[in-house]
């Protein structure tokens, strides 16, 4: 399964949250989907306080690769693990 497109145009931390729900959708089984759907939410909210716009350009690029990393292997049994 190859990344979804749009990937590129995220800046934004709100932009990468949809991705990740749009790449969520994408992942094979309704377990899955329905465990990762909280956790997406939980990560965010982990890094809600951060203000440094360096480090927040750092977490998008290193979450995206991360979520195409998993979307590229197929995700047979994985959950997207971002963060």
């Amino acid at each position: 399964m190859a990344p979804l497109p749009g990937a590129e145009f995220v800046k934004r931390p709100w932009q990468l949250y949809r991705y990740f729900l749009r790449c969520c959708k994408e992942l094979p089984g309704q377990n899955v989907q329905e465990h990762d759907r909280p956790a997406i939410r939980q990560r965010f909210k982990v890094h809600a306080d951060e203000d440094d716009p360096a480090r927040i350009r750092q977490i998008i690029q290193r979450a995206i690769e991360d979520a195409d990393w998993v979307m590229g292997k197929g995700a047979h049994s994985n959950t997207l693990n971002i963060f």
